[in-house]
């Protein structure tokens, strides 16, 4: 059963990739769809018998590499943390594949399409079952490899070749201090399994290494440069600037992207990696100080963004920081509960603005919609359902709600235990989540008055062409709504109670402490409520207010709109600064010193000297016979001074 959820994807792309021209496109979409549907069929099964029943095992396939004491086995690992990842993973790749039926029929390379997907499952599903660190970045650099062909798929289209190329060389910036991270995990522990270096964490908690010359406490800089590796993979803040850039790839693809596979990987690395992160309070540290700025910073771009897409980016980007504060916080069983219920909610709603695309003629532009509830119920409806959940609705005394309302609303409620326990970062933390809560509840109601309600703003032609979309768009955004608004209270106990991991109920302990009071629980819930409050005011009760507020400009706008300027630095510095590197290389070191002093300057002596030479040969016949003269007269005086000699 594992082989064929893991490696089913795989023979889905392979065959339709390689032979969908022979197979058709109908057959290469059956297949691949298929193969997908029957991993998350299968993974349900494997999810009750690894994280209810307890039935965890390592099933090895074959060994991979075996050089001296570096061993590398190709693996699956099942436990309650692979198998929450592997339901999360098909099911929502499942969707993606069934949903894209509808979205890319007008497509004219479909097979290579669903074979790109196919290949991102497979991808994503060998590193959550990874049993050594050798497999994850296999399956690490597979989902980078995918993402890059996935979000390029228009490849005619600049500005999705532009985006590929950003996400790719962007994360090899986070791959790369992952890569150094595994190099130090054998260096130290002497293994890449798991299991393995956990096991040796205790022992090698004084263990010092030299990095660029500075001494650092090796387990301390292990785990630093493993969430180095997640900031890139999982978007966050400093690296963070690919993942609205990935929108410009089909819709379906920012929905696999972001919402259950390749940015959750780096949720994941750093909860798989628990055992090195709780021997590492500084770094620790730092992840929840990255996490919570990225959460905070995401909420405030996602306020001044216009396209429908980038506003649900800017969400996943700020939803990854509470993972990841949580985790830093050792709230593991938090961060994996929110991945596991946000993947439902983000999912839902990235497909539903991709139903809105469809519906309005493929604009994107929330200033251009408006009032398109009425040629979209389904689709509205849906959307509310996901907004619902994104902004954790729900009755705290009661622990009744929507799915976000159960994972936030446990992150914010450690970070404040965190905090009271004397954790410096928790209570930053806390705070950060706190207002970002805020945030999030206004521009997420934004989005839906901005496209819904109020007054239609777009042409005249677009909205006259108005439809709701097929079923076979609708029914996977159906399903996503109902895991929407019950994954977070069927699975509460999952974990947090009973069947979860020793250090999942270990790091939502209270420390000591009381259960939070009535005013932390309460508080996520009334700061959501003041965001959708002021939206209406803002939207509904003010229409118009906004884009007069924009049209004015002003620093702060301006601020928000651009990102905080982060891609406009970053090209200054790194971009620019890589050409002018480049130039003064090139054109100074290579062409002026190297090629001056070099091949160039031995050849333009050469062109010199034979140039003057050149003059000699005037072509008349006279001058030929002086200088032949001249000669003769030079051979007969050294004839004569040689016969003197004598």
């Amino acid at each position: 059963m594992p082989l064929i959820i893991v490696f089913g994807p795989l023979i889905g792309a392979i065959l339709a990739g390689l032979f969908g021209r022979w197979l058709g496109e109908r057959a290469s979409m059956a297949l691949t769809t298929g193969l997908v549907i029957l991993s998350a069929v299968l993974s349900a099964f494997v999810f009750y018998d690894v994280a209810i029943a307890g039935n965890e095992r390592v099933i090895e396939l074959a060994r991979w590499i075996s050089i001296g004491s570096f061993e590398a086995t190709w693996s699956i690992k099942l436990d309650t943390l692979s198998a929450v990842m592997l339901v999360v993973v098909t099911f929502v790749s499942a969707l993606v594949h069934v949903y894209s039926w509808g979205y890319m029929s007008h497509d004219p390379h479909k097979a290579r399409f669903f074979a790109y997907l196919s290949l991102f499952t497979f991808a994503m599903l060998s590193l959550v079952t990874a049993n050594d660190f050798l497999q994850m970045f296999f399956g690490w650099e597979g989902v980078g490899l995918a993402s890059y062909l996935l979000i390029g798929f228009w490849y005619k289209k600049k500005s999705a070749n532009d985006a590929a190329i950003k996400a790719f060389v962007v994360n090899r910036v986070g791959d790369f201090g992952f890569a150094l991270g595994v190099m130090a995990v054998f260096a130290v522990f002497g293994a890449i399994t798991f299991d393995g270096a956990f096991a040796g964490v205790e022992g090698e908690a004084d263990t010092v290494l030299t990095f660029f010359g500075v001494n650092f406490q090796a387990i301390e800089l292990i785990a630093f440069l493993l969430f180095v590796g997640a900031m890139g993979k999982s978007a966050q803040f400093f690296l963070h600037t690919w993942l609205p850039d990935a929108m410009e790839g089909p819709t379906p693809v920012s929905a696999l992207i972001h919402a259950a596979t390749m940015v959750t990987a780096g949720v994941f690395l750093v909860c798989r990696c628990w055992p090195i992160f709780e021997a590492a309070p500084n770094a620790s540290a730092f992840v929840t100080v990255i996490g919570a700025t990225t959460a905070l910073f995401a909420a405030t771009v996602g306020l001044a963004q216009n396209d429908i897409k980038r506003v649900v980016a800017y969400s996943t980007c700020s939803q990854l920081g509470y993972m990841f504060f949580a985790a830093g916080l050792g709230a593991y069983g938090a961060a994996m509960f929110h991945l596991f219920t946000h993947a439902f909610f983000k999912a839902l709603l990235f497909l539903g603005a991709g139903s809105v695309i469809h519906g309005l003629s493929n604009e994107q532009d929330m200033r251009k919609m408006g009032g398109v509830y009425k040629m979209l119920p389904f689709t509205w409806v849906l959307m509310l359902i996901g907004t619902l959940a994104l902004t954790g609705v729900g009755i705290p005394g009661l622990k009744i709600g929507f799915a976000g309302f159960y994972s936030k609303d446990m992150i914010i409620e450690s970070a404040w235990l965190a905090g009271m326990d004397g954790v410096g970062v928790g209570m930053l933390a806390f705070w950060a989540g706190l207002i970002a809560a805020g945030l999030t509840s206004f521009y997420s109601w934004r989005l839906i008055f901005m496209t819904f309600h109020g007054k239609y703003r777009g042409d005249k032609a677009v909205l006259d062409h108005a439809h709701e979309s097929p079923m076979v768009m609708l029914v996977p955004l159906i399903l996503l709504a109902v895991g929407a608004v019950f994954a977070g209270g069927l699975f509460y106990n999952v974990f947090v109670g009973y069947g979860a991991e020793d250090f999942w109920r270990e790091s939502l302990a209270v420390h000591g402490h009381e259960y939070p009071p009535l005013w932390v629980l309460a508080a996520p819930v009334a700061i959501s409520a003041a965001g959708f409050l002021a939206a209406i005011w803002a939207y509904l009760m003010n229409e118009g207010l906004g884009a007069r507020l924009a049209a004015r400009g002003g620093p702060l706008h301006a601020f928000l709109y651009n990102k905080w300027y982060f891609d406009e630095i970053y090209r200054f510095v790194f971009v620019r600064g890589a050409a002018a590197l480049g130039d003064l290389f090139w054109k100074v070191g290579d062409r002026r010193i190297i090629d001056g002093f070099g091949p160039d300057g031995f050849a333009a002596t050469a062109l010199a000297g034979a140039r003057r030479v050149a003059r000699a040969q005037s072509g008349y016949v006279y001058h030929y016979a002086f200088v032949m003269l001249i000669g003769v007269l030079v051979f007969s005086l050294w004839v004569v001074a040689g016969a003197g000699g004598r």
